[in-house]
């Protein structure tokens, strides 16, 4: 990148910035006559010059030049106008002016502002696109969250100063010069006074501000290294909580802001110095022009309208001054800044951009060895991982990695991956050079999967298919407007120097899927989630899914429909009480009371959570009926329950896992309650202790918590007042609640809920894990698990994929290689977190899958368990960052080495 900023802006937009010079001298001309005629205004219609006699005249508007050899050239005699009449023509010039002023600061202005976007785009594409091209040892030494701040952040500036790079000063110094130039046309002294001044203040000023610069610069990287700790405290938060050091890590972010204050502080302290001496010097020149001034004009040698047009012409002086000296500080300023972003740019052996190119076809099928010649790896400290290794991997061969933890074999799969570069060495696919291919041969040709797992923000599915999203395979079509837009937006990235790929477009390798398009691309995708197993947890997420009818036409019919036969799937294995359903007019008694009272899902803010209780139409009901006098009862005997037999326990006792009215925590709380509420009612108690305990009685379930508080008559007077408070619910209130129908589709509650219509009896000890073996079944026969995965596809992961589980994550990883069709898969010890049963039957999974429809593509798998190795065409033995042992499983167990070893072990 270029070292100097000022040549960088000059490099790119050469062309916009002699334009925009030109239209700057260009307004340099009305800015000049905005001096000159306040003088002519003073000096004529308004003190008389010219116009002595009553009824005198003067010409208007004459436009009249000598030329050489041409002579006298009249363009418009003018007009004659009387005093008054050019008073007022005079003025309207003058108003005339001043637009004509204003719309070449607004053209400069939204000019410059047009120009340093673009140039702002051009230098972040240009950084990530540099941070794309880091050999991987640079990521090992640098924090994501500096580097974002830089490229977010730090070149902010870099983009404001393009357009003032040359037009500022060019802008600046015109006004200030004009200024100067006309002062001097009126009064020599005055123009000298004037010109002194300048003189100080341009000396004196920039030399201040350096010591703004320097601490500016401190200011930045205090702030940027800042940036790179808080996004260490949220990457390791979980370290911080297990070993107690959340005190250490504010005691090192309050240090590290004191640091910042302090810098801050005196930057205040000297720009505010540099502010008022800068003010001082720019008001004494009006009172050196009112003194000197002033006593010219007495004596006669200068006249008022001249003094008047000095006085107003320096008014324009001192702000272009300014901004020129800010000007300057700022170019300052921006190249030490962008000398700190070049230098953390600069890295060598940068990836040539010829290897990232853009291919639309794919390379074709690899039909070479992937080999490692004289190989040889080491860390940043030089410490050897891998010592003159070769060894070849042919097409279409199983190959098994094996040894210790630091035996070597990983590193082996990561430098196939090129994920660590040789330093001796190489590797090659058919003789080239790995680092010298292109990515697109290598980067579709080879699938890498490793224990370090990172997902990007967004849905399951965008990031089980991003190992296909090569190149726009087929364009976005945009209609009316859009097409419009999309236009402007291919024409300014070519301005900015972006590529204009449109992210909208059709990313998808299909054939690379085994598909011809997106709606044949489910079937392949599903067959890769039930090798790594991971459609069973795709299926929970989607069953846990609150799902809208409308985004999915014909599944709410097929749910109810589905919700049907589950109870004839029930009744016929004889398993009928194992979900009781919700019935109009009867009392679920595997349902909670507030759920049976409520006998809806709260779809409006007046019923969810604890607004309930402070519903005024719901408490009316509730307490017209008596029904908050019993169930505050009911309440106080649940907490007398729930004290005696676990307020002695310890909170971590598993009792407390099945007390769902209550927590560990509570117990204290409900004991104080009781105490102060001890022969006591209902009448006596205040409006949080009622909430307090009827709370309790809203969250009981009689099977589970068997306290023996839900008699006959309760459950009956439950019923009649959920019957009157649907009766008289108020019409506002109506689509706030979603009431429980057997023959519709609750659109407010989950795909599960709205399969069972009730709730899992707690009779039947594996009552859950039965119905989802039944659910299964029913939506792969009614043809509904298709769409229903597709849901669970739309999951959000969270930011790094934080919302699955360690296992979870690391199935999807493997999944997402394995979701595309490569030549060579190199494995690197993948599923860690799989007990050995489960990893066995995933790998002899994913070897039957990676040879569907008759392919043959080479498979390299660094194995955590040693006794797989038996499952691969031939097994390779690392130690100590050696090969000590190559060759078939059999073979290598007759031999007593370290094999024989590590299979025993």
């Amino acid at each position: 990148m270029e070292k100097s900023i000022a040549r960088y802006i000059w490099t790119h937009t050469r062309a916009q910035q002699l334009w925009i010079l030109l239209v700057v001298a260009v307004s340099m001309i009305p800015y000049f006559l905005s001096f000159d005629l306040p003088k002519q205004i003073v000096n004529g219609p308004i003190q008389g010059g010219g116009f002595d006699q009553p009824g005198a005249t003067q010409t208007f508007m004459n436009i009249n030049f000598d030329l050489p050899w041409i002579g006298n050239v009249a363009l418009y005699d003018g007009m004659e106008l009387t005093r008054m009449q050019m008073l007022f023509a005079l003025s309207l010039v003058f108003l005339l002016l001043v637009i004509i002023n204003g719309l070449f600061k607004f053209y400069i202005n939204t000019f410059k502002g047009r120009l340093g976007e673009r140039l702002l785009r051009r230098m972040r594409f240009e950084l990530v696109d540099r941070i794309l091209r880091f050999p991987p040892s640079q990521f090992k030494r640098m924090k994501g969250a500096e580097v974002s701040s830089m490229v977010k952040d730090e070149v902010e500036p870099l983009g404001g100063f393009t357009g003032d790079a040359f037009v500022q000063p060019a802008l600046l110094g015109g006004q200030a010069l004009t200024a100067l130039f006309f002062i001097f046309m009126q009064n020599t002294w005055l123009g000298l006074i004037a010109a002194v001044m300048v003189a100080v203040q341009a000396l004196i000023i920039p030399r201040m501000r350096r010591r703004l610069l320097v601490l500016g610069r401190e200011r930045q990287i205090t702030a940027r290294e800042l940036a790179g700790r808080v996004s260490e405290i949220v990457d390791g938060i979980g370290t911080i909580h297990a070993y107690d050091t959340s005190n250490y890590e504010r005691a090192d972010i309050a240090s590290r802001l004191g640091l910042i204050f302090r810098i801050r502080y005196d930057l205040y302290q000297w720009k505010f110095l540099v502010k008022f001496i800068n003010n001082f010097l720019a008001q004494l020149t009006p009172f050196l022009f009112y003194c000197i001034g002033g006593y010219l004009a007495l004596q006669g040698r200068l006249d008022i309208g001249q003094l008047i047009a000095v006085i107003s012409a320096y008014k324009d002086l001192p702000g272009p001054l300014k901004d020129l000296i800010d000007w300057d500080q700022t170019r300052q300023d921006v190249q030490v800044k962008y000398v700190q972003v070049v230098e953390q740019f600069s890295v060598d052996q940068t990836i040539d951009p010829a290897v990232q190119a853009i291919a639309i076809k794919n390379a074709g099928p690899l039909k070479h060895p992937l080999a490692a010649v004289n190989l040889s790896l080491a860390d940043d400290s030089g410490a050897k991982l891998l010592e003159r290794v070769s060894v070849q991997i042919h097409p279409g061969e199983t190959v098994a990695i094996v040894g210790g933890a630091a035996g070597g074999g990983d590193m082996l799969a990561e430098a196939f991956a090129r994920l660590v570069w040789p330093e001796s060495g190489k590797v090659t696919l058919g003789g080239d050079d790995i680092l010298e291919l292109p990515e697109s041969v290598t980067g579709r040709g080879i699938s890498y999967v490793s224990a370090d797992t990172y997902f990007f923000y967004g849905t399951l599915r965008d990031n089980l298919l991003y190992g296909l999203k090569h190149a726009p395979l087929k364009d976005a079509v945009y209609e009316g407007s859009r097409a419009t837009h999309r236009k402007w937006q291919i024409n300014e990235a070519r301005l900015a120097g972006n590529p204009h790929h449109d992210v909208n477009s059709d990313w998808i390798d299909y054939e690379a899927a085994n598909a011809t398009n997106d709606s044949d691309l489910f079937a392949p995708v599903l067959s890769v989630l039930d090798t790594v197993q991971l459609s069973k947890d795709i299926l929970d997420l989607a069953l846990r899914t609150t799902v809208s009818p409308e985004d999915h036409p014909g599944l709410a019919e097929g749910i109810v429909e589905m919700r049907h036969a589950l109870r004839e799937e029930l009744e016929e294995a004889g398993l009928s009480s194992l979900v009781m359903s919700f019935e109009p007019g009867a009392y679920n008694t595997e349902a909670t009371v507030g759920e049976n009272l409520l006998f809806g899902t709260a779809t409006g803010p007046s019923f969810v959570g604890k607004a309930i209780g402070k519903n005024a139409y719901f408490r009316s009901v509730v307490g017209g009926t008596g029904l908050d006098h019993i169930l505050f009862d009911m309440g106080y005997s649940i907490a007398e329950n729930a004290v005696e037999l676990f307020s002695d326990l310890p909170p971590d006792h598993p009792f407390f896992q099945q007390l769902t009215f209550m927590t560990a925590d509570d117990i204290p709380t409900y004991q104080l309650l009781l105490q102060k509420h001890k022969g006591k009612g209902f009448d006596v108690a205040s409006e949080d202790d009622r909430g307090a305990f009827i709370r309790l009685a809203f969250r009981y379930i009689e099977p589970r918590h068997r306290f023996g508080l839900l008699t006959e008559e309760l459950m009956a007077k439950i019923i009649d007042v959920r019957r009157q408070f649907h009766d008289g619910m108020p019409q506002e209130m109506r689509d706030e609640i979603e009431r429980y129908d057997p023959n519709h589709y609750n659109a407010s509650a989950s795909l599960m809920d709205n399969i069972l219509f009730g709730r899992i009896s707690h009779k039947h000890a594996d009552g859950a894990k039965r119905i989802r073996t039944i659910v299964s079944s029913l939506l792969n026969t009614l043809g509904l698990l298709e769409q229903v995965l597709d849901i669970g596809l739309d999951f959000n992961l969270g930011a790094g994929g934080k919302r699955l589980t360690s296992v979870q994550r690391q199935k999807l990883n493997l999944a997402r290689a394995l979701v595309r069709r490569s030549d060579y898969y190199i494995l690197n010890r993948p599923l860690p977190g799989l007990d050995h049963r489960l990893q066995d039957e995933i790998v002899r999974d994913v070897l039957k899958l990676v040879r569907r429809d008759g392919r043959d593509p080479a498979v390299v798998w660094v194995l955590s368990n040693t006794s797989l190795s038996s499952l691969f065409d031939r097994v390779l033995v690392f130690d100590r960052g050696m090969l000590v042992e190559e060759g078939t499983h059999a073979a290598l167990v007759k031999n007593n080495g370290i094999f024989k070893e590590l299979v025993s072990s």
